[in-house]
């Protein structure tokens, strides 16, 4: 048996210290290589890698050790700050030698934070190398033939030193601090065996700090420490502009990492006692303070109460809550105090699995991205490659001396590094993907995000999706001597003690009314027919017409309405009072709030809805004339969905698919993309490639919404950094020499670091994208 055929485990880990975009190569290529590791898929700007793995073969354990061994940090899995992370708990403890790894590591078993944080710290490191590359480059360059061709005049030097020797003396602290990461980078690609950028700027520094070095002590030349300087300097100062640049695209899942409160309450033989979040177990009972969090998924024992859900679903609305509802993790508990039951702790809570989603979601790769990744590692080959070719031209061919010759080929090695193309994709999928979760839209991979982009067809299955799948009544026709709420009260009253579904939406419906109903008498079920029962000493007949037609009782003037609802796909309940017509109560799956919105916002896209139904032609298509859909497929078997969707596909369609329960999993595992509606069933949610946590269709256009804008700024973004490549290289090479523009290395290191910085700040304009029902939103093409 093969490690794909058994069964795998995902684990989204924290990576620190990947500084740059090329440097998640390094991780992949070396777990990729260790035994039991399925696949692995790096993500520098969360600092992550999600690591599909063999446990019977190794563990989160050993994972971190590799990941350690490639010379960055990992505290284990990636997750929210209050949750232990089980699989570190039993043998897995940080390097002895690693202090700082132990306090990560307590991070992530919740003692105060979370791994993912560390981008932070990362953006000061390289604040602080940057200015202390700073400080020693100003006066390298002042004692320098370029600060003499600046300034006119060179200061005298201090200490009566040689100029060589003090230009020495100051690039110590720029080459054995502030670049350290980039030769410690390299040194980790070289032994991951890959190429990367940190190779490429080690060796541009590397080459013209050593050459000015043996220089200055063992032959004769002139050295260019100046250079090497303001190479170091320039490159820092555009890593910490994209560092922070990638963070505004990390903002939405810190923010789902810190949703949870770090602390409880719980109910201890009837005390009241504060616990850290981590502690709480399956079974406790939980007190839920007005204006308090709720800290894990739990189940209302006690106390009625409004909690808002936006924080995990997007619901804007505040939800009712009871003894028996369930309440997740991380919502606002609005008013009333609520007492709990656990039921979900730790990993297994909701807000886990949505974070476990997204972070998934936004290291996995679109096939651009796999192109993109590809095409860099030979990009930086053709880089080193390229500079030695240039040294070679201009020295052996041309006849420049080395020290030009060295400038030009230094140039090439930096100007053509590729990190603007190895940010192109995962920035927009971080911000995407971020976006999608602020709305309760979780992309479970890139691959959805992407061909959610091309969609043309939306198939939406009617019960459940389009309509709230359940009954309510929904038009209330009395006869002339009777009012509709008279009508509703007696027989709801009738109704109050039945389970039947249409039973409870007429109570339902007289309970919305503020009706206040009546005791039943009697009540006796007619099979196949309906009921007759006795309400305030009046007799009622509740049913079909053959109930009717067995009371003797003709509803005249009412039989062409309850024929007319009837034909339009409603269930109609005939009434007789005391041996007389009453009237006819309508009961049907309406349809939910923003069904038609979301109809209309499909269509304003381009994209053609289409209503997948196992009911009658002529219910499905009365609701479609409500939400104005023009292509119904009614009448459908369940097990014919997905051959429903095969059929448009042929037809040349590119088709999502949205339902929400088992029997749709077929279907939307055959579309292009499926869509789960967030109450579904588990299977149909994991079957999906989106899933909707509001519950809401009008999401679906906004899914759709997102996507678009996602891949536009992958292709802006790719179309950049191929062109800026395709441009810099010949230029830097020195082949408008001639004509008199030469690039010198420094100005090489600022077009390279403003080329990502550019990447970065355009993914990052995605959040400006304009949203269907997002009234906040000003701009409709970033």
């Amino acid at each position: 048996m093969t490690v794909a055929e058994r069964q795998t485990d995902t684990a989204v880990l924290h990576v620190g210290g990947m500084y740059r975009a090329s440097e998640s190569s390094v991780v992949e290529a070396v777990l990729s290589r260790r035994p039991g590791v399925v696949s692995v898929e790096g993500n520098p700007t969360a600092q992550t890698a999600t690591v599909v793995f063999d446990p019977a073969t190794t563990s989160v354990g050993e994972l971190r050790r590799w990941v350690e061994e490639c010379g960055y940090h990992c505290a284990g899995r990636s997750v929210p700050g209050h949750i232990c992370d089980p699989l570190m708990e039993h043998g897995d403890p940080p390097a002895p030698h690693d202090r700082a790894g132990v306090e990560r590591a307590d991070e992530a078993h919740g003692h105060g934070g979370h791994a993912g944080m560390s981008m932070d710290a990362m953006e000061r490191d390289m604040r602080n190398r940057f200015l202390v590359a700073l400080v020693f480059t100003i006066p390298t360059v002042i004692w320098s033939p370029v600060g003499e061709t600046l300034f006119g005049s060179m200061p005298g030097i201090p200490f009566g030193l040689d100029m060589e020797l003090w230009q020495f003396l100051l690039s110590l602290p720029i080459v054995f601090y502030a670049s350290s990461i980039f030769f410690t980078g390299a040194l980790a690609a070289l032994r991951a065996r890959t190429l990367d950028m940190m190779v490429l700027v080690a060796v541009a520094i590397g080459v013209g700090w050593l050459y000015s070095v043996a220089a200055t002590f063992l032959i004769e030349g002139e050295v260019f420490y100046e250079a090497a300087a303001m190479l170091a300097s320039f490159v820092l100062l555009g890593h910490w502009f994209e560092m922070r640049a990638r963070g505004g695209a990390n903002d939405a899942i810190r923010a789902l990492l810190d949703l949870a409160p770090p602390r409880a309450v719980v109910l201890r033989d009837g005390d009241a006692v504060e616990v850290p979040t981590a502690e709480v177990q399956v079974g406790d009972l939980l007190l839920i303070r007005p204006g308090a969090k709720v800290a894990v998924d739990a189940e209302v024992v006690e106390g009625e109460s409004e909690v808002d859900e936006s924080t995990v679903t997007g619901e804007s609305l505040p939800v009712s809550k009871r003894p028996g509802d369930r309440l997740v993790g991380a919502t606002i508990n609005k008013n009333g105090t609520l007492r709990a039951r656990a039921i979900a702790v730790g990993s297994d809570t909701a807000l886990a699995q949505i974070v476990q989603l997204v972070q998934e979601a936004q290291n996995s790769k679109a096939p651009g991205q796999r192109l993109a990744d590809r095409a860099a590692f030979w990009l930086v080959l053709v880089a080193l490659v390229g500079g030695a070719l240039t040294f070679s031209i201009w020295y052996f061919v041309v006849g420049r001396d080395v020290q030009e010759a060295l400038l030009f080929a230094i140039t090439v090695v930096v100007i053509t590094c590729p990190d603007a193309l190895g940010l192109a994709t995962p920035t927009a999928i971080m911000v995407g993907s971020g976006l999608g979760a602020r709305r309760g839209i979780l992309f479970k991979h890139a691959l959805g995000l992407e061909t959610a982009a091309k969609l043309d067809t939306v198939v939406l299955d009617k019960t459940g999706t389009l309509t709230r799948g359940e009954p309510e009544v929904v038009a209330i026709t009395a006869a002339d001597h009777l009012g509709e709420d008279e009508v509703l009260r007696l027989v709801a009253g009738a109704e109050a003690e039945s389970e039947h579904p249409l039973a409870q939406a007429i109570v339902n419906a007289a309970k919305e009314r503020g009706l206040e109903l009546p005791r039943a008498g009697s009540f006796e079920a007619v099979p196949g027919q309906g009921a007759i029962a006795t309400v305030e000493e009046r007799r009622l007949a509740i049913g079909n017409q053959r109930l009717l037609d067995r009371e003797g009782v003709s509803l005249d003037g009412l039989a062409a309405r309850a024929d007319e609802l009837a034909g339009e796909g409603r269930t109609t309940v005939r009434i007789a009072i005391d041996g007389r017509p009453a009237g006819v109560i309508a009961i049907a799956d309406a349809p939910r709030d923003t069904a038609a919105a979301a109809i209309a916002a499909l269509k304003e896209l381009g994209v053609r809805p289409v209503m997948l139904s196992g009911d009658s032609r002529a219910t499905a298509e009365r609701i479609a004339r409500e939400l104005g859909i023009d292509e119904v497929i009614a009448e459908v078997l369940p097990a014919d969905k997905a051959a429903k969707v095969s059929q448009l596909q042929a037809g040349g369609r590119s088709v999502a698919m949205v339902g929400d329960g088992v029997n749709d999993a077929p279907a939307l595992a055959q579309a292009d993309v499926g869509i789960a509606i967030g109450t579904g069933t588990d299977v149909a949610v994991e079957t999906a490639d989106v899933v909707l946590m509001r519950s809401d269709p009008l999401d679906v256009a906004t899914a759709i919404t997102i996507s678009r804008g996602t891949v536009r700024k992958m292709r802006q973004n790719l179309a950049w950094a191929i062109g800026y490549n395709s441009l810099a290289l010949p230029l830097a090479a020195g082949a408008l020499e001639p004509l008199g523009l030469v690039l010198r290395p420094e100005v090489g290191a600022i077009s390279m670091s403003g080329s990502s910085v550019i990447v970065a700040l355009n993914a990052v304009s995605l959040k400006r994208l304009h949203l269907p029902d997002d009234p906040s939103a000003t701009t409709t093409d970033p």
